[in-house]
């Protein structure tokens, strides 16, 4: 059975910090591009960050440019998103995501990939 499991998330004040991981079980992701979204309370989910299985290539949203950070590895089959300045508006529950098909580029669309975490709350007060 393929999973993707979220930890990391939790409370923090404007300006802190947080890294978030994901596991990945059940098969191995190696190949496969992976990638944070996220869903803030009365939002549509929307992408974050991605990387491409060989690491080489990285892809962020704008909002988030210069301040998270995507890496993986592979050794663990874990990937991460360290999150440094955060904002009250970066609350929302993070998802972590694996593509469809091995190989793929570091996509920000949602429907390239095909396996989904369960999320981890992120909060940041004000």
């Amino acid at each position: 059975q393929v999973q993707l499991v979220e930890s990391g998330g939790g409370l923090v004040q404007t300006g802190g910090s947080l890294r978030l991981s994901c596991l990945a079980s059940g098969r191995s992701f190696v190949r496969n591009a992976m990638g944070w979204f996220r869903q803030a309370p009365g939002k549509e989910r929307e992408f974050v960050a991605a990387i491409k299985w060989s690491e080489g290539s990285t892809n962020y949203a704008d909002s988030v440019k210069g301040r998270f950070t995507i890496s993986r590895d592979n050794a663990k089959n874990t990937v991460y998103l360290q999150m440094n300045g955060l904002k009250p508006e970066d609350t929302a529950v993070y998802y972590c995501a694996a593509s469809r098909i091995p190989g793929y580029f570091a996509s920000h669309e949602q429907s390239h990939y095909g396996y989904w975490g369960q999320g981890t709350q992120v909060t940041v007060s004000s």
